[in-house]
């Protein structure tokens, strides 16, 4: 695809959107506020001006450490159309990570969320001489030094009015080639990496995969992903190039009550929210026995419905009269966790189990499963609503070109791959050859076209024996017990697998009091022959679908549950596996001992 175009067309084409049509919403206070498509371009030219205002220079960095919310997606915008850079930090970074970035792509500016993220970067604030200016949303901060949000309104009205046109004049004149963003990677195997993405790679993915989805303008959405992922920051740009209305979630924690309340269309995800709510809805309903024979029988005829919906097949009277009685009773109540009125959810991030995409099909919730990387700007393959596979990740979308290498390794071509590594030639040599990306990923082209994701390449494991083991696959076949969190899979270089069971505490512990099971605290629990028998079933529901030399021969059950704030997750999730090996080293060889 070759285009002059880019996502600053779209900011400046705001002013002439229909005036009636709610651009954002946003919670303030017990309410929700909503925003125009003119209001919404009025505060981010406003900003550009303040940021031009305080010397802000085209190419300049300007770091945002926030939570996701309506002043990220203005800042952002605001940056973009003085052709400035956005460095997206995840709020939960340690201070070592922040300081690193901060360096590493040398920020002239940090804005901050509130008083939280800013202790952060004032650990380490006399070791980022990049710095200049520290901004805060939330004035909330005891620091006189730093600029309040509200002096970045006023400062900005005043420049506007001297320099009315400062900031469409840069915006029109951005080019595909123009820096945008500089994403750095989670860190799943080691120091964070600075993925330049152009305004080509940004306007090449929303312009076909949001289409190519089925997003229009008359859809809603929640928005909760942090924007410092890409996925998250992908929803927000197609919002902005689509024209459909974002809500902003006022957090995780309250994602499920925001659901009822905006009741969205479309929903762009990753796996762990719909694991968490897979497993709740099990959790419940295990414990009921009279409940769980009809909830099983329903979901019996949603799952003979879904086939027919797949192979486009006219639904029997007698099967539809069935899905009606099976949706009044049981399906309605898990559509209508999610709204009601969802065409479709993409996951992506990270694979999600086929059982729970095929679980949540079967209750009326499409879940389509896309693939991408942050250095690819997101999804490169994904499931439509009319073409989905569940198990697969959907075809290429647009321009993009994939092959698989000898070794099974995915290559990817296409104008949404990154231009590079930050100031990092040596890492981006490596991952080119010809022009081709390595993804890292290991997959594989099914007869219909659809692409299937095997593994990391990084993260098989070879046993002793000489097996290949994809440790995902068996993770994901122990997160359908409802009462496991996350997993580890350990087994490189030896005779048999292993894993570490990491339980999802409340679910257990009110499991437990439901079934009467007496204990004095949570380590108690743990121990409990309750639990353990919880996880030898689970550990035998998982072996039973897998050959001998990958399935798991013993286990440790841990009393801790994984966080982000420990180090043990990446802001996405994702386990780190190198992190957990050497942190959990004496449990592991415990269980080769």
């Amino acid at each position: 695809m070759t285009t002059s175009l880019t996502l600053g067309h779209s900011i400046l084409s705001m002013p002439t959107r229909d005036s009636k049509h709610v651009a954002v919403k946003f919670k303030v206070g017990n309410s929700w506020t909503e925003k125009s498509w003119q209001e919404y371009f009025q505060d981010i030219e406003r900003v550009g001006a303040a940021l031009l205002s305080l010397g802000i220079k085209p190419g300049d960095r300007i770091a945002i450490m926030a939570n996701t919310r309506y002043e990220w997606s203005v800042t952002d915008y605001a940056i973009f159309g003085i052709k400035a850079i956005t460095v997206p930090i995840y709020q939960n970074n340690t201070a070592e990570d922040v300081e690193y970035i901060l360096n590493n792509c040398k920020a002239r500016f940090l804005i901050c969320e509130s008083r939280g993220p800013l202790k952060t970067y004032e650990s380490v604030k006399e070791k980022c001489s990049f710095v200049e200016k520290v901004i805060v949303f939330e004035d909330n901060s005891p620091n006189a030094e730093v600029i309040t949000w509200d002096k970045v309104q006023s400062m900005g009205n005043a420049y506007l009015r001297q320099h009315p046109n400062c900031y469409k004049e840069p915006c029109a004149t951005l080019k595909p080639n123009d820096t945008a963003t500089i994403l750095y990677t989670s860190g799943t195997t080691g120091r964070p990496k600075g993925v330049v993405l152009t305004h080509l790679q940004a306007f090449s993915e929303v312009s076909e995969a949001f289409p190519f989805a089925g997003a229009d303008t008359n859809d809603v959405s929640l928005s909760f992903l942090p924007y410092a992922h890409i996925l998250g920051r992908i929803e927000h740009w197609g919002h902005l190039y689509i024209g459909f209305t974002m809500a902003y979630a006022e957090s995780l924690e309250k994602v499920r009550g925001n659901l009822t309340d905006i009741r969205p269309t479309i929903l762009v995800s990753v796996p762990r929210i719909f694991e968490k709510i897979y497993a709740a809805i099990w959790a419940q309903i295990q414990t009921q026995p009279l409940k769980m024979k009809l909830f099983t029988w329903a979901l019996g005829v949603g799952k003979t419905v879904g086939e027919y919906k797949m192979s486009g097949q006219i639904l029997p009277l007698d099967l539809l009269a069935k899905y009606e009685i099976a949706k009044k009773l049981v399906l309605n109540k898990i559509t209508d966790a999610f709204g009601g009125r969802l065409r479709f959810a993409i996951s992506g991030g990270a694979p999600i189990s086929k059982d729970i995409a095929l679980f949540f099909h079967s209750a009326g919730i499409l879940v389509l499963e896309g693939y991408g990387l942050t250095e690819s700007t997101a999804a490169i393959t994904v499931n439509t609503p009319f073409n989905y596979r569940f198990g697969s990740v959907g075809r290429p979308i647009g321009e993009v070109k994939i092959r698989i290498a000898e070794d099974g390794e995915i290559m990817v071509k296409s104008d949404k791959i990154m231009r590079e590594y930050y100031e990092n030639p040596e890492a981006t040599k490596e991952v080119f050859t010809d022009g081709w990306f390595h993804t890292g990923d290991i997959g594989e082209i099914l007869p219909s076209g659809d692409l299937r994701i095997t593994d990391r390449k990084k993260d098989l494991i070879k046993t002793a024996g000489g097996k290949y083991v994809a440790p995902q696959r068996l993770e994901n076949l122990l997160k359908l017990c409802p009462y496991i969190s996350n997993v580890l899979i350990h087994g490189d270089q030896k005779k048999y697998i292993v894993a570490l069971l990491f339980l999802d505490r409340p679910t257990v512990e009110n499991l437990a009091r439901e079934k009467h099971v007496k204990f004095e605290g949570w380590n108690d629990l743990v121990k409990s022959s309750f639990v353990q028998d919880l996880m030898r079933q689970a550990i035998a529901d998982a072996n039973s679908q897998l050959a001998s030399y990958e399935s798991i021969k013993k286990y440790y059950v841990m009393p801790n549950e994984l966080t982000i704030e420990a180090g043990e997750l990446t802001p996405s999730l994702k386990v780190k596996r190198k992190v957990l090996d050497k942190k959990f080293t004496s449990q592991i060889e415990e269980l080769y001992a």
